[in-house]
């Protein structure tokens, strides 16, 4: 047994089963041998995408681990691994390293030296006698804690050296912990809870990350408290419930304002309360603020928290619904309909202004038509759907009503064009027997397109919408100068018959009434294992609700 089996051992009894890489990684070989399916991609970066979404797809219930060359596949993989660290997704990035005889000599890379800011925990193995007792801890905090990559950076002597086969016998499999939080904190939060005048919740994708989404769902009910999401916890709530309010992202609907100017309790549950450019920002003068999350690094990060809890949120919430039933019943306020309707009544509003561009029979096509259309063409009860950065993700998030968990994958703390395929690939290899979609414009497409071979040549069926504009949507108000004299937001291509190229399903569509045949159709070959993509021709679409509140 050499260095790379060893690796490869420890991985299949911690249950890994899929290996997105690109060549050359001895980890690949080694893995295959022990039943880990290797998936190649075209190049570095969409594989740590996928190891994303398949780890999103199952909560961090399940790990993928990604296998690189060293130096320059390293190096190509590093705005990915940014990308998970930003949106705290759990993926185990094992990267070759250049052989410790070439260890810290210019300009040699090392991922251990040069992402130690981008990780949950990163590092080299110095010897392979190391190796169990790096995976045991990279496992540990793969499954506890805040979610994070991890970065295992193996140099290629130490994959080709022979080691003890005893050491693979002596892993210890990494368990997941879920520490509830202290009980006074927990009666604090349902005081704050029960003495508050208009409350609002603010999930998180903590809620999804720890299954608590039934618990989410009791609290809101039993005390009649609305909910919205943050992007990326998009889909931990029922989005056509009647306390439902919507995703707070960078665009958001009506109702979403509505009740933080009103609220005077703002609870955040499973989220780190971040600022962003992509989150909704929260109105702090004469509110008080209370947050459960399983790291204190969250506590009072971005925004004054006056009540701060420690603890899984899954435990947690159970515990504070238990010590609300015990206060006010165990109906609670289940029969007080006043919120419910008020929600009613401003997302009825919002949805009436918005109406005539969801079922626009304009052409080129509205891209909120094909928002739309899309969501009375899937069972969103086994469907997927993300979005990609830019105009798309604003389009799309406050409209498409997730009704499941994971029914959505919302991300973004930042936001890398390109992301929602590989995300899409990760969810389908997760979850096959689920429709898996993502929504992407010109420029994303252009760069992670050539990954579509992938899905294909791998029998990934998941359908690609390219919301064609020919343009970088909302860009030329940033260069207008430059775009007027050298056109620089224009985009073009022929995205069908790209995906008809690369072996898939393709075809484009630019009349508004063959958007859900042409869905039907691409969900029908994905069926079958084979990718699809549908090139929708749009107008540059510059209406984003409530894309600049005033808070």
């Amino acid at each position: 047994m050499n260095g790379s089996e060893l690796i490869a051992s420890i991985l299949s009894k911690e249950g890994v089963a899929i290996m997105p890489a690109f060549p050359y990684s001895d980890l690949i070989e080694a893995g295959t041998k022990f039943g880990i399916r290797p998936i190649i991609v075209r190049q570095e970066r969409h594989a740590l995408h996928i190891a994303d979404g398949y780890a999103r797809t199952t909560a961090g219930c399940k790990i993928c681990c990604t296998a690189v060359q060293h130096g320059p596949g390293s190096e190509n993989s590093v705005g990915a691994i940014a990308q998970c660290y930003a949106d705290n997704v759990p993926v185990l990035h094992i990267p070759g390293g250049y052989a410790r005889e070439s260890q810290g000599v210019a300009p040699n890379f090392s991922a251990a030296r040069n992402m130690q800011f981008l990780n949950k925990w990163c590092e080299v193995v110095p010897v392979s006698g190391r190796i169990p007792q790096m995976l045991q801890h990279a496992f540990a905090l793969l499954r506890n804690g805040r979610p994070g990559p991890v970065t295992l950076e193996v140099p290629i002597d130490i994959m080709t050296e022979e080691v003890d086969p005893s050491l693979a016998a002596a892993y210890k499999v990494q368990r997941r912990s879920t520490p509830i939080a202290d009980p006074k904190d927990i009666a604090d939060l349902a005081n704050a809870i029960l003495r508050a005048r208009a409350p609002v919740i603010v999930a998180g994708q903590g809620i999804l990350y720890a299954e608590a989404c039934r618990e989410l769902l009791e609290l809101a009910e039993l005390t009649q408290i609305p909910v919205m999401s943050t992007l990326n916890g998009k889909s931990c709530f029922p989005e056509n419930h009647p306390l439902a309010l919507g995703c707070a992202g960078y665009s958001r609907p009506d109702q979403v304002i509505h009740f933080l100017d009103k609220a005077d309790l703002i609870i955040g549950l499973g989220t780190s309360f971040t600022r962003s450019d992509y989150i909704t920002p929260f109105p702090t003068e004469g509110r008080i603020f209370a947050q459960l999350t399983n790291w204190e690094g969250d506590i009072s990060k971005d925004y004054p928290v006056d009540l701060g809890v420690i603890g899984d949120a899954k435990l947690s919430l159970a515990a504070v619904i238990e010590v609300i039933k015990g206060r006010i019943g165990p109906d609670g306020r289940k029969a007080e309909n006043a919120i419910a309707g008020e929600v009613a009544a401003v997302k009825s509003a919002f949805m009436a202004k918005w109406m005539p561009h969801l079922t626009s029979e304009e052409e080129p096509i509205s891209p909120y038509r094909v928002v739309w259309d899309l969501m009375h063409t899937v069972d969103r009860r086994k469907t997927v759907v993300t979005h990609d950065a830019g105009t798309p993700r604003d389009q799309v998030t406050a409209f498409y009503e997730t009704i499941v968990p994971h029914g959505y994958m919302g991300w973004g703390k930042t936001t890398q064009l390109g992301m929602g395929l590989g995300l899409m690939h990760g969810a389908r290899l997760a979850r096959p027997d689920w429709n898996c979609i993502n929504i992407m414009g010109d420029a994303a497409f252009g760069m992670t397109g050539m990954d579509f071979e992938t899905g294909v040549r791998n029998q990934i069926g998941v359908t690609t919408i390219v919301l064609k504009n020919s343009v970088m949507g909302g860009y030329t108000r940033h260069h207008p100068e430059a775009a007027k004299k050298y056109s620089i937001e224009k985009l073009g291509g022929n995205y069908a018959a790209m995906a008809t190229a690369m072996g898939g399903h393709g075809e484009s569509v630019d009349k508004p009434a063959d958007i859900k045949p042409a869905l039907r159709r691409a969900l029908a070959q994905n069926a079958k294992g084979m990718p699809a993509l549908i090139e929708i021709i749009t107008r540059e679409e510059v209406r984003i609700p409530n894309l600049l509140p005033k808070m």
